[in-house]
């Protein structure tokens, strides 16, 4: 009678558990670091709608001739003017700063300046463009 072989292998079942305990060790620190991943995207995200919200601001500004106008054309001279058009603010965390030079100020309507937005180590530059009266 020939005998049947059934289930698995000592040596099989280790060996399973082997490379499961090498692609856990693998996988596990990719999850872990998804949190640096994501704070960066934040900051990015940010970064992203200040550029767009001063780009819309000087178009705003440029409809009304450039003179200050409530929902229309807020004055943007430094980096920092460009988080209160932003919709629920910007201010204190994360900080909206000019990179290199803080407070630069920009000095003609139409002029841009290279800004940043930081969040502990993460950065992520935009451009604000000077607007308003």
């Amino acid at each position: 009678m020939k005998q049947v072989q059934r289930g698995f292998t000592l040596i099989e079942l280790v060996m399973v558990i082997v490379i499961l305990g090498v692609l856990a060790a693998v996988a596990i620190p990719k999850f872990v670091d998804l949190g640096d991943d994501a704070k960066a995207a934040a900051v990015k995200g940010i970064a992203g709608a200040a550029g767009s919200a001063s780009a819309i601001n000087y178009a705003g500004c440029s409809v009304v001739g450039n003179t200050v106008t409530t929902n229309k054309c807020v004055k943007v001279r430094v980096c920092a003017d460009v988080a209160s058009i932003l919709q629920g603010g910007a201010t204190g965390n994360p900080e909206v700063y000019a990179s290199a030079l803080q407070g630069t100020a920009i000095t003609n309507i139409g002029d841009s300046a290279t800004c940043r937005v930081t969040k502990d180590t993460k950065t992520a530059d935009f451009v604000a463009i000077g607007a308003g009266n």
